[in-house]
């Protein structure tokens, strides 16, 4: 079960797990194990809420098809279960990444002080090219 929010939870019944053979050069023991782990969760199958559903079926990421089925693999361990728990946290990652609030810029303005600095910068400029032109 992964754990969202104090309201919003994941049943592990929602998340699809499958043992597939990993990848990548191996020795002995790669072709006969399945490690890696193919995870799919379907977004609007889930018991999610809609705000969240929304959030995530609106963003454009590479691991969510167009049919909103986020798909995970993770073979980067060479124990099963170590792979289960990275998908399953990279689930999590994913989830909480694509539904954060961003706050909303406030627009500032410059301190009386800071438009004081920069005139005098420019004075000192505006003097220093000055002294460079041709000598009468």
């Amino acid at each position: 079960m992964i754990v969202l929010s104090r309201n919003v939870t994941i049943s592990d019944a929602e998340i699809e797990l499958s043992a597939i053979r990993a990848q990548g050069a191996g020795g002995q023991h790669v072709n006969k194990s399945s490690t890696a782990i193919h995870l799919r969760f379907d977004i609007r199958a889930s018991s999610l809420p809609a705000f969240y559903k929304s959030r995530l079926l609106d963003a454009s990421h590479h691991l969510i098809t167009a049919e909103g089925v986020v798909i995970i693999k993770a073979q980067e361990y060479r124990s099963q279960e170590m792979n289960r728990e990275a998908a399953l946290k990279r689930l999590e990652n994913l989830i909480r990444e694509l539904t954060a609030e961003e706050k909303t810029r406030r627009a500032t303005r410059p301190t009386l002080a800071s438009k004081r600095r920069r005139l005098e910068e420019k004075a000192q400029r505006s003097s220093t090219k000055a002294l460079r032109g041709k000598v009468l």
